[in-house]
């Protein structure tokens, strides 16, 4: 079973969200909050597998309470930022906070419960339909290229693919299929190139091959 603690503002957001994932079997509700606050709280007492955290919130906002999580250690909540997209000037920080993963508002019903199995997995936390637009719109506030992308040319031909999946999207799984290689060289080659590109997470890992335009490459 999959617990998740939600973190908004909006009380109609909060029970939409409910209402949603009460309805999978996998899936259990076991708190509310609507500041960050509140979530940290929230969060201590019910120990969750997945928070859902608005970023703007009044008070101690989503980005503040995503980088208290996540300085906790393992193990400790995976945390899905939920973000307007177009609105959320402060996504960049949320990044940087340690964010696991992230949603677009606007999103499907079914990416919303795919998005937390996925984080909950701890497999692809970048998905597909949900969180390119958000990335690569984030490149292009930043521009592409820069001293970081000298750092692509430390990754063997193998860690360069498979940080082209991970920027596609693709799952672990997926992308030991499409290699036909086994899921832990898959892992074995992430980790490397973690290293390499000196970046905590796969998340950052997307960001910083959409923001180099290393994802453009052929």
């Amino acid at each position: 079973m999959i617990r998740v603690f939600l973190a908004d503002d909006d009380a109609l957001v909060r029970g939409g969200l409910r209402a949603l994932l009460e309805a999978e079997r996998d899936i259990s509700v076991v708190g509310e909050a609507a500041n960050g606050l509140e979530a940290l709280h929230g969060v201590r007492v019910s120990t969750p597998d997945v928070v859902v955290m608005d970023v703007r919130m009044p008070g101690y906002d989503g980005v503040s309470a995503t980088r208290e999580i996540t300085s906790w250690g393992s193990p400790r909540p995976r945390v899905l930022v939920l973000t307007t997209f177009d609105l959320d000037e402060v996504v960049d920080d949320a990044i940087a906070a340690g964010a696991d993963g992230f949603l677009l508002k606007r999103a499907t019903p079914e990416e919303v419960v795919a998005g937390i199995r996925t984080v909950a997995a701890g497999d692809a936390l970048v998905a597909p339909s949900v969180t390119r637009r958000l990335l690569e719109a984030l490149a292009a506030r930043r521009g592409a290229g820069g001293p970081e992308a000298a750092f692509a040319a430390r990754l063997t031909e193998r860690e360069a693919d498979v940080l082209r999946a991970l920027a596609g999207g693709m799952s672990n799984t997926e992308i030991a299929r499409s290699m036909h290689v086994s899921l832990e060289t898959v892992k074995t080659h992430i980790k490397h190139l973690l290293g390499k590109l000196e970046v905590r997470d796969r998340t950052q890992a997307v960001v910083w091959a959409y923001r180099t335009g290393f994802v453009d490459r052929r």
